[in-house]
């Protein structure tokens, strides 16, 4: 049986500060705890943070990479439970809209990249600037976060909106985040996929919502895992089950591997 590769999953937001990054983290300690190889990719080229969470100090990153100083393979650092981690740069103005030629040399960084992983995590900036455009439509599927307050569901759509009119992309999965309740999550999941039904033709699909827990920010600032600290808090449990159902239930029916991501991030036939 030929191996299908690892799921490559986007990780995005129309707006910042809805627990993109938390999410990504937890999602990770969840997998690996699954006894799979985990790869995240830090792709908030310009502001990186998922080192930060994991209380990790990487001494090289993705700039050195695209300077050519560094291979990707010499800038991994290893997060808990052997979660492999290609860090961003913090405060790099020039990252932050990557050139044509950068996204080349990153790219071909990964195709020569030899280390077997099974999840492919990326996690990208919020908003619809280049670079959260390009790791977006370069994974199979996007996973975007949205949270019950109006500002986050008009720039969530915005970010759907663009993927799907520019980019071609249909494979969109929705989690709500920081509900008060189950029916708080649903309505919010709803108005969004109704203004996308209705404007873009689209279908979204919804894979579940985890619930405002005040810990959370206490797990952030200890740097550990919230899975890891609070495993049997709702958050927890609700976060197991929205793993097991994006890689038991993948969207896409593309068998994915690397050279899968890297023909879609060059848009190559």
């Amino acid at each position: 049986m030929t191996n299908p590769g690892p799921r490559i999953i986007a990780v995005s937001s129309g707006k910042g500060g809805v627990g993109k990054t938390n999410f990504v983290a937890n999602l990770a300690l969840f997998y690996a705890s699954l006894n799979k190889r985990v790869l995240i990719l830090d792709a908030d080229l310009g502001l990186s943070n998922i080192d930060v969470l994991f209380g990790i100090a990487p001494k090289f990153n993705l700039k050195h990479v695209l300077k050519g100083e560094k291979t990707i393979k010499e800038i991994i650092v290893n997060g808990p439970l052997g979660i492999m981690i290609l860090p961003a740069s913090s405060g790099v103005r020039e990252l932050t809209e990557l050139s044509d030629s950068s996204r080349l040399k990153l790219v071909a960084e990964l195709d020569n990249f030899d280390m077997p992983f099974d999840i492919f995590l990326i996690d990208t900036g919020a908003g619809i600037a280049d670079n959260v455009l390009f790791f977006c439509s370069a994974a199979q599927e996007t996973v975007v976060i949205v949270t019950p307050e109006p500002t986050s569901l008009a720039d969530a759509y915005a970010l759907i909106k663009v993927l799907s009119r520019d980019f071609g992309e249909k494979n969109f999965r929705v989690l709500v985040n920081t509900a008060r309740s189950e029916k708080e999550a649903f309505d919010t999941f709803r108005k969004l996929a109704i203004v996308a039904d209705k404007f873009l033709k689209l279908s979204v699909d919804y894979i579940g919502y985890l619930p405002y827990e005040q810990h959370v920010k206490d797990a952030i600032i200890a740097q550990k895992g919230y899975i890891a600290m609070y495993p049997n808090s709702a958050f927890s449990k609700k976060l197991a089950v929205i793993g097991k159902r994006l890689i038991e239930n993948p969207i896409s029916d593309v068998k994915g591997n690397i050279q899968f991501f890297l023909r879609k991030a060059l848009r190559v036939k």
